[in-house]
This record gives structure tokens, sequence and C-alpha cells, in this order.
């Protein structure tokens, strides 16, 4: 899609500086409030090239681009020949090119032709993310339905894994329609595997506890392909060491997930705990560490927290479930995502946190560990609490990226019923931590091979 073709505008962001106890943090609006649906589910991907590059995705259709780290964003909408309808994920590759993960348009909001079917999207851009190409597909399976879909790029050879839930017929409660996970794989992102089942215990279409739902795939230190989702109160796991054209004879239990994936959040007109799975391909002390992260209310429905369970052993064995969340007892915390910085090993969690109040006032922390997952350090990121509304639709995740010391965490925040994203850009120095090992911005590039010529 031609930049000066899309309907969107370059804009300058009012940056707002808050105060922490560790340095000053930029919080930044990336889109507010608009006509038709406002934005919820947002993804965000660093360029591994240019780490001033950062896109963001958001739901329904729309994306955000920045060249200078925060202070300049594009405001566009994404388009597709296959339709548009949700589920965003952004990641980018090796090469510095980025890829949008949607859902299509299975209604025929955009179409009238019998020939659009449910499936899963990716678009590529080649201009970091300025521009994208029409798009291809996987998982068109008529008359299934295909939904919350996750990708991962494998470092070692830029292949892209991408998992999700196939439904025979999405919010069915007849026994006989069944979720199973999904997964397919693509060496440039170009041309798509055959879609085929992983899981061996199918779950129920009504979307909820009993449904398999929150597949997220990550990548190990020879390539492995990982994958952990929730059903029936419990997280699974599964793994490839042939870029999934086989995987386990049986599904491992890693964590127990007491009242399961579908919760209730007072303010929240839906909320989930499923797992979010990340693996350290660093070159430091905890290389080879598999972690997977989720929320459940273990503790009474009125106590939601977030926990973390660890794996050495390829995924074999795994800690005890871990809570990340240091407050006292009888709060919510939900909605996290977990990401690793492959440069130093770090971890970091962003979530929504309701320590601070007693009624739906809601802020968003993010909680850091340098010792492989051992301890971490909470703090609050917001600049200021929001009050959802449980009668508008609020999304179904969080997300954050971080490279090279780069932390950028993003989630959707609720004013007056109106929705808006919000991204936070951290540093390591921020948060007390020692400095990384910095990727080179396209400026400094640029200016070398000035110097070179």
């Amino acid at each position: 899609m031609d930049l000066k073709r899309s309907i969107g505008f370059y804009f300058l962001l009012l940056v707002t500086i808050i105060q922490t106890s560790q340095s000053q943090i930029k919080i930044v609006k990336i889109d507010g409030a608009e006509e038709g649906r406002a934005p919820s589910e947002p993804s965000v991907a660093i360029n591994m090239h240019d780490p001033d590059n950062i896109v963001v995705a958001a739901a329904l259709d729309k994306y955000y681009v920045t060249f200078d780290c925060d202070n300049t964003w594009t405001n566009e909408k994404i388009t597709s020949t296959y339709g548009v309808w949700g589920d965003p994920v952004m990641i980018n590759d090796m090469n510095g090119y980025f890829y949008y993960f949607h859902l299509s348009d299975p209604a025929g909001n955009n179409w009238e032709s019998e020939e659009i079917l449910d499936r899963i999207v990716v678009q590529k851009s080649k201009d970091g993310g300025k521009t994208w190409d029409g798009g291809n597909f996987m998982g068109k399976n008529r008359p299934k339905d295909q939904d919350k879909e996750w990708a991962v790029v494998n470092p070692f050879n830029n292949h892209i894994y991408v998992t999700w839930t196939q439904f025979d017929k999405y919010g069915s409660s007849d026994p006989n329609d069944k979720s199973n996970i999904m997964f397919a794989m693509s060496p440039n992102g170009n041309k798509w595997s055959k879609a085929i089942r992983i899981n061996k215990e199918s779950g129920d279409c009504v979307d909820s506890d009993m449904t398999t739902q929150g597949a997220v795939p990550a990548v190990g230190m020879q390539g492995q392909v990982y994958v952990s989702w929730a059903y029936n109160e419990k997280i699974y796991f599964d793994r490839s060491y042939d870029e999934g054209k086989s995987w386990l004879n049986t599904d491992l239990v890693i964590a127990d997930q007491p009242g399961g994936w579908d919760m209730d959040i007072p303010g929240i007109n839906r909320c989930n705990g499923m797992p979010v799975l990340v693996s350290d391909i660093s070159a430091f002390g905890f290389r080879g560490s598999l972690y997977v992260v989720w929320a459940d209310q273990r503790n009474g429905v009125d106590d939601t927290d977030i926990w973390i369970s660890k794996s050495i052993s390829n995924g074999d064995m795994w800690s005890s479930p871990k809570r990340i969340n240091d407050d006292p007892i009888g709060k919510h915390q939900f909605f996290p995502w977990v990401s690793i910085d492959q440069f130093n090993g770090n971890l970091y969690i962003v979530y929504y946190d309701r320590r601070n109040y007693d009624d739906l006032q809601t802020d968003v922390y993010l909680a850091f560990s340098s010792d492989g997952g051992n301890s971490f350090k909470n703090i609050k990121i917001s600049d200021s609490p929001f009050v959802p509304d449980a009668n508008i639709f609020f999304g179904d995740y969080t997300n954050i990226a971080s490279i090279a010391g780069r932390i950028v965490p993003v989630w959707t925040r609720m004013d007056n019923g109106v929705t808006s994203i919000m991204a936070a850009i951290i540093s390591q120095e921020d948060l007390g931590m020692k400095p990384s090992r910095k990727l080179e911005t396209g400026k400094k590039k640029k200016k070398r091979k000035g110097k070179k010529k």
C-alpha cells in the first residue's frame, strides 16, 4: 500500500514525561478517539537494524510508524485483498522487514463474493513500515474459523512460524464442533506451508476455558519450535525439532491455571489469562531458558495475579509458578505480555494493575528481571490511572518489545468510554539497570557511510 495514497497523516506527538523512582520514562499517546471502531489490541516491533524505527499495529486495521524513536509517527490504515478483521500481530525479521498478521474478513463486510474465506493474513513491509504489500495467507479452510494467531521469526534462518486456534464453528456449543491449535511456516513470509494441527486434545468452540486458545510460538537455541496454549485450567506445551513437520506424541501439561484462562475482571467486557512463551537465545548466563507467563485467579476471583514458570530442560520440566506482581493480596493484575531482550537476556513483563485503588481505576506496570526470572522489580509506568467501561470492547491483549536495552510496552487505555493506544519508550538505564550493548541507529549508519565515500 502506497503511503501517499493511504488515508493516514503525519502528526507530532505530545510526549508526557513521568517521574519514576529510577529515572524519566516517556509516555506516548499514539492514537486516540476517532469515528468508527476505536483502536485496541496493540502489537509492537522494533527494527533490528535501526532501533529508532518502531512499528505498532492495532485493531481493527491501524498501524503507526516512527523513525525517530517516538517523536513523529504516521497514523495509517492497512488494506488487503483478503480483508482485515483484527487480532493484529507485528513482528520483524533479521533483514529488518516487518510483518503485519491479522484476521481476514469472513463476515463479508468488505466483500460480496462467496470466495472470501476465513484465514490468517500476513502483509510485509520492506521499508520500515511505510508501505505494505497486498498480503498472502494461511489457514484457509472452509467453513472453519481462524482466530488468535501469533508469530515468531527464527533468527538462525529467518523462517517465520505462526500458531493459532481453528474453530470448526466459532461460538458453537455443539459437542461435535472442536477447537484445535494450528501451525504453519514460511521461509520468507510469501508462501506458507499447509496448516497442520499440533495439539492432541481438542477443545470446544464456546471460546471459554474448555477451548484451546492462546497459542504463542518461540524458537530455541538449535532452532527448535516451541508452543504453549491454555485449555481446561492448564497450560500446555509442545515442541518440534524439524520446523513443525513433527511434534511430541503427547502434549505436556506444564502448569495449572486454576479458574481457567477466561476470567471476569470488573470493568473489562472480557478478559483472558492466556500464556505467553519466550525463549532465551542470547549469549548470556541464562541462555537456553524457556519462560511462560500468564494470569489466573488461583487466589480468588477478587485477586488476579501474574505468574511465571521456567524451564532449563528444553521444556521437559518446569519450575513452580512464581508470582510476579509484588503487591499485597486482594487486587487485580491482568493482561500480561512478556519480552526477552536477546542482547542481554533481560525479561520484561507489562500488565494492568489495580493495587493502588479500591475501585476500577487501573494503572500499567512493568516487571523486569536481569537474573533469569529469579527475582523481579515492579514499577508503575503509566502517568495516570484510567477507568474502563465493561460495555465497550477493550481488546484481548497488551504487548511489549525489547532490543539492545530499548524497551517499548504498548497498551490500550480507556477514558470516558473511548480507547486510545499508549506506549512507553524506556531504556535499561531508566530502570536502574546497567547499560546494554547498543544497536546503531539509522542516522549513525548513514553518517559513517558518508565518511567512507
